[in-house]
């Protein structure tokens, strides 16, 4: 049989991990043996070559689950039933795909999440265009709905870091976005930071500083005014006027709206902007897969006179 689209595999994966936690490389065999593939159906590939087509659909299959809430990722690798995944398969429909999953809360905030492409105009719905449009638009389509899923699962493995390594996290980001006289930073740490965690010089002779702050919540935990404000009397103490807060979940509107309104350049980066971040500036991912796009050269054909 061929092998199996990523949603039809949604089901046996829930199934599969009912049973308990399961590594997601055990969760190919099984699925594999489940629909009776074949050693040359397992080893087929993706046109890229990098990857056998049934581990990449059980990856998609596994990431679409978690963002419905029917699973969870515990650690590195494993994926776990939730009780909402228990819940669906106590009366289990038919098939889980897409549709299916709508039904549940944020997934299709996760779906529509905005990307921002090269010229940074926001685009939304990317899995839905691919069933439409022009071939143009189902490789950006395509391109947008990797990324939107890129940016999540960084976000969660940011959200799992112990908080030194979020620390210099940021400092890398601040450097590679180019802040930092030839790469000039300090990580403060936890033990002496009083209220700062990093330091990156905008000139060689540390004239003109910028402070950091990063604190790791999860997603549902705002960021209170009392923080910033906490963050700007550190400022005041070290004479300083540019500050940079970052947070892995989102502020609260007074939050920002008291750093509208300080007399200091306060920046507030919240989680969406940090893996957007960091993703443009190549912190924390890689290039797996160049794609090289050719046209027709009209002009060299109108050159030659035919």
């Amino acid at each position: 049989m061929p092998v199996p689209d990523f949603q039809t595999v949604m089901l046996p994966v829930l199934r599969l991990a009912n049973g308990g936690e399961v590594r997601a490389s055990d969760a190919v065999d099984r699925i594999s043996d489940e629909f009776h593939l074949t050693p040359d159906e397992r080893a087929e590939l993706l046109p890229s070559g990098r990857q056998a087509k049934i581990a990449n659909r059980v990856h998609w299959a596994v990431t679409y689950l978690v963002k419905a809430g029917l699973l969870s990722r515990p650690r590195r690798g494993v994926f776990a039933i939730t009780e909402r995944g228990r819940e669906v398969l106590a009366n289990p429909p038919a098939r889980i795909d897409i549709n299916f999953l709508s039904q549940f809360d944020g997934f299709d905030q996760f779906r529509t999440k905005p990307s921002e492409d090269i010229e940074g105009e926001p685009s939304t719905e990317p899995t839905a265009t691919l069933a439409a449009g022009t071939p143009d638009e189902r490789i950006e389509a395509a391109f947008n709905d990797l990324n939107v899923t890129l940016r999540a699962e960084l976000l969660d493995r940011v959200q799992t870091m112990h908080p030194t390594a979020f620390e210099k996290l940021i400092i890398d980001l601040m450097l590679g976005m180019g802040y930092g006289a030839g790469g000039s930073s300090k990580h403060l740490g936890r033990t002496s930071d009083g209220g700062v965690d990093g330091v990156i010089n905008e000139d060689v002779l540390g004239l003109d500083i910028i402070y950091l702050q990063a604190k790791r919540y999860a997603t549902g935990n705002a960021i209170g005014v009392e923080k910033i404000r906490e963050f700007a009397g550190a400022l005041d103490e070290r004479g300083a006027t540019k500050g940079v807060f970052v947070t892995t979940s989102h502020f609260a509107p007074q939050a920002r709206a008291y750093a509208q309104r300080s007399p200091k350049r306060l920046v507030l980066m919240d989680g969406e902007e940090l893996t957007r971040l960091l993703v443009q500036y190549g912190i924390g991912v890689r290039v797996y897969r160049n794609v090289e796009m050719k046209k027709l050269d009209t002009d060299y054909f109108d050159d030659l006179g035919l």
